[in-house]
C-alpha cells in the first residue's frame, strides 16, 4: 500500500512570515503527538506570498482523521492562525521516491 500525500497551498502576508516559520516546529510536534499515521512534512515557499505544505500520511483515513481534528492543539492552531487564505488542498498517492 502506498502512502497518502497531502498538498496544501496557502497564502501568508509578508508580515506574518516570521510567525508562520516560528510556529512550524510546534505544529510538527503536535502532529507527531496527536495525529496517527503522520509521517512527515515539508514546507515550500513559493512566489507571491504563497506556500505549499507537503505532508505524508500512512493512509487516506489518517489524513481524513487529521482534517477532522483541525487546529485542536496550540502548536497547530498557532501555525493555522498565520495563514491568510487557502489556495488549494489536494491529496494523492505516493508513486515513487
Amino acid at each position: 500500500m502506498s502512502n497518502t500525500i497531502e498538498l496544501t497551498r496557502f497564502k501568508v502576508a509578508a508580515e506574518k512570515t516570521d510567525e508562520l516559520l516560528a510556529a512550524r516546529a510546534g505544529m510538527l510536534a503536535d502532529f507527531v503527538a496527536d495525529r496517527a499515521g503522520f509521517l512527515g512534512a515539508r514546507l515550500v515557499r513559493l512566489p507571491d506570498g504563497e506556500w505549499l505544505d507537503i505532508v505524508e500520511w500512512v493512509s487516506a483515513e489518517d489524513l481524513a482523521a487529521s482534517r477532522a481534528k483541525g487546529g485542536n492543539l496550540p502548536g497547530i492552531a498557532r501555525f493555522f492562525a498565520a495563514i491568510d487564505s487557502l489556495v488549494s488542498a489536494e491529496e494523492g498517492t505516493l508513486a515513487g521516491s
